[in-house]
């Protein structure tokens, strides 16, 4: 399982750019209180539902609120069998918060 801490994956999105995504699986309600910017919300009980709307080629890093549900929706993306690299933030939010990194 892959993983990054915050700053690894901001550095990656940054360097990346358009071929990267950042997915948040937080509910509507948690992600409309404060997200790390530019992420994009995909709920994790809608992830398998909604996967079809990732680019498939994009590297893609999942947060949450502390690292517990990115690391099921990472599980999740990768038995799909995406030819993307998906990676958890360790940590989620709280830790992208505390390390200072851009918020929305």
């Amino acid at each position: 399982m892959n993983s990054l801490m915050p700053k690894e994956a901001y550095e990656l999105l940054q360097k990346k750019g358009a071929t990267a995504a950042l997915i948040d699986v937080r509910t509507a309600g948690e992600f409309a209180g404060g997200h790390a910017a530019g992420a994009i919300n995909i709920p994790l009980d809608e992830l398998v539902m909604r996967a079809h709307e990732l680019d498939r080629y994009a590297d893609t890093c999942m947060i949450c609120a502390s690292g517990g549900r990115s690391l099921v929706a990472t599980q999740v993306l990768n038995s799909l069998g995406l030819p993307c690299s998906v990676v958890n933030v360790e940590g989620g939010t709280a830790a992208w918060h505390r390390a200072g990194l851009p918020m929305e």
